[in-house]
């Protein structure tokens, strides 16, 4: 069963990807990120403009296919087409499609945008009432 996780009071969503994009890599897993296009362009934008010691090598869903397979880190807003299923981090709004095929699955919930937070509760529902442990992380208390 895929082991869910929500990693709340994230100060900025994308910022956070980057830095648990950086540690999932670390770890040798392969992760794919799912979100709204705008919100995976700015990603995008942002990995790409990290200093070349935390340089995360990842790609979009709109590389060919040779890329998408080796690239550790995929953005995507269609996780069922994904290549591999490690680990998934969600910044949509919603359940992601086909998210039972992973391993984990980290659900990311903003410290201050209170319609996000109130999405991630019904997120947590769904999980909850589906029979998942759910683990929660607070970033405030661990310092992230």
């Amino acid at each position: 069963m895929t082991e869910v996780a929500f990693h709340f009071n994230a100060p900025d969503k994308v910022a956070y990807a980057c830095r648990f994009a950086r540690k999932v890599l670390r770890s040798d897993a392969r992760l794919i990120i799912a979100g709204p296009t705008h919100v995976l362009a700015a990603l995008d934008r942002q990995m790409w403009s990290m200093a070349p010691q935390d340089f995360v090598a990842h790609c979009t869903d709109a590389a060919d296919e040779d890329l998408r397979l080796a690239s550790p880190v995929l953005l995507t807003s269609d996780v069922q087409g994904a290549p591999h299923h490690e680990v998934l981090l969600n910044l949509g709004v919603e359940v992601p499609e086909g998210f039972g095929r992973f391993e984990k699955l980290i659900e990311v919930v903003s410290a201050h945008d209170e319609e996000d937070r109130e999405q991630a509760r019904n997120r947590w529902r769904h999980y909850a009432s589906r029979g998942y442990a759910i683990v929660r992380h607070d970033l405030v208390l661990k310092g992230a």
